[in-house]
């Protein structure tokens, strides 16, 4: 498959799809109404700016184990590698940045994993992992309820609704439907974090050059300013726990997380109430926690 259009080229190779079945009229099963597959393949994808190779991702595979029995669908991405050409960013400012960090080319791959439970609505993607080789990785995690399959229809009808709606419509209704469905939906867990593959250092001696210090002495400018920059929380123990972690990942750049788990299930009509009515509570609310140099 080829596509182009304002001088950008993206080709693919075929993508197969292995066990696949097709929702069925009138089926009463718990997933009759889903497309299911067991895996799929995708050898190649490359974009072309101006027949220069722009990024190429080589070996996606997904894997799904289909929900079976009471177990929850299980399913994985990966790829074997990506890489991607910045010396075709046009922004002198960015291309600057690009070239004295050495990020002119960069690879690395993706991993993705999780579960979804239909008749609870249980939803977790416990990994998502981004890697730059020479750079760090990027993760990502995240837990939710109550995405269950009468969910799933919902959204489906409104986003056709939606879709049918003629251009410059009143869209406000359909908006506010939205929003009723969302708050179908629990937030359990949900993390972010960074290993460090020498991405931290070679930034803190970027800043520092531009403003005639060692990164050392940006470190430090960075772990004095934190405190203030989160006093406006007005939450001290989260304070003291940010400013313990980034002073330790400063000191030794290895990982830095920030995870948000709750005691218990929190709506999300509560978040999104929280964050209108009082945002400086949502972090006590969400249990946020920021931890560094932990496995």
């Amino acid at each position: 498959f080829t596509h182009s259009k304002d001088g950008v080229t993206l080709d693919l190779s075929p993508f197969v799809i292995h066990d696949m079945t097709v929702p069925a009229d009138g089926a009463t099963g718990p997933l009759g109404s889903l497309m299911m597959y067991k895996s799929a393949e995708l050898s190649n994808m490359t974009v072309k700016v101006a027949d220069k190779t722009a990024f190429s991702m080589d070996g996606l595979a997904i894997e799904i184990t289909p929900p079976a029995d009471g177990k929850a669908m299980e399913f994985t991405a990966t790829t074997e590698k990506f890489n991607a050409d910045l010396t075709l960013v046009d922004d002198p400012k960015s291309k600057e940045v690009i070239n004295a960090l050495g990020y002119q080319n960069i690879a690395g791959n993706l991993e993705m994993a999780g579960t979804w439970q239909p008749t609870d609505g249980k939803m977790e993607l416990s990994k998502y992992d981004i890697s730059v080789e020479n750079a760090g990785t990027l993760g990502m995690t995240f837990n939710l309820g109550g995405y269950t399959l009468d969910f799933i229809k919902s959204l489906q009808e409104m986003q056709k609704k939606m879709a049918a709606q003629p251009e410059g419509a009143d869209n406000s209704a359909q908006g506010m439907a939205m929003l009723g469905l969302l708050q179908q939906l629990s937030f359990n867990s949900a993390s972010i974090r960074f290993d460090d593959d020498s991405l931290t250092n070679k930034v803190l001696d970027y800043v520092g050059k531009q403003q005639g210090m060692s990164g050392k002495d940006i470190a430090n400018q960075a772990k004095a300013i934190v405190p203030f920059g989160m006093a406006q929380l007005n939450n001290p123990e989260l304070t003291a726990q940010v400013t313990a972690a980034v002073s330790k990942f400063l000191d030794d750049p290895k990982s830095l997380e920030i995870s948000a788990e709750p005691p218990a299930s929190v709506p999300f009509a509560l978040i999104m109430a929280g964050a209108m009515s009082n945002p400086l509570d949502l972090p006590k609310t969400l249990g946020v926690t920021v931890k560094a140099n932990e496995d």
